[in-house]
């Protein structure tokens, strides 16, 4: 670089110009980098439940990765049967383990199943974001529906705390993970509530637009 600037010195405006050229080539390299280590905080949606390893959305995801040569790890800390409450109790360690630039947030099925409180699983996905933010790590939000045999008003207000949450902590959204899959019996296994492994590529197609647009902004 000095050297090019002695050049400079000689070769008057053109090579000025050049400089000025390459300054601008360097931002725009700059501008996108691509975070080091992505947490997926999940439950067993994304812990490979019942399935082959390797073969859920979060393997996907990290083949594709590789595959659009994006130098990021998948930290996969996805717990079957979580709850919103044991990821918030989790986080923290994770967080000071991890260091994660960028975080999925894939809880609150559990809770909606075991029919708890709607604000109490709110208020543990809130406080889940402050720490991501407050550890300078993006989040992504992944939300979920709960069958209509749970009531009709507590399934809107289930669906709901996630488009409400997501505004208010202005994080992206992905509003239903299993779109186009939980409307077909024979993507799920015998349990009727876990997919099988032919759905997870539709499920990562859900996710993965939110997910590489996260991974593009700075």
């Amino acid at each position: 670089m000095l050297n090019f600037l002695g050049k400079c010195r000689d070769t008057g405006r053109a090579c000025r110009l050049a400089f000025a050229a390459l300054l601008l080539l360097c931002a725009s390299a700059s501008a996108y980098s691509a975070p080091k280590t992505i947490l997926v905080l999940g439950d067993s949606l994304s812990a490979e439940y019942g399935l082959s390893r390797g073969s859920g959305w979060v393997a996907l995801a990290e083949q594709k990765l590789k595959d659009q040569k994006i130098a990021a790890d998948i930290v996969n800390a996805s717990v079957s049967g979580e709850t919103t409450s044991g990821g918030r109790t989790r986080l923290p360690a994770l967080l000071e383990k991890y260091h994660p630039e960028v975080i999925v947030i894939e809880l609150g099925a559990n809770d909606g199943l075991r029919g708890l409180p709607v604000a109490a699983a709110e208020a543990n996905l809130r406080a889940m974001a402050a720490a991501a933010r407050g550890a300078n790590a993006r989040v992504l939000l992944v939300g979920m529906r709960m069958p209509p045999n749970y009531g009709r008003q507590y399934a809107d207000q289930f669906y709901a705390m996630y488009g409400t949450l997501s505004k208010e902590i202005k994080a992206p959204l992905v509003p239903f993970m299993l779109e186009g899959v939980a409307d077909k019996p024979q993507l799920f296994q015998a349990d009727r509530l876990h997919p099988t492994a032919e759905a997870h590529p539709t499920i990562l197609a859900n996710i993965w637009p939110s997910l590489q647009k996260i991974i593009k902004t700075r």
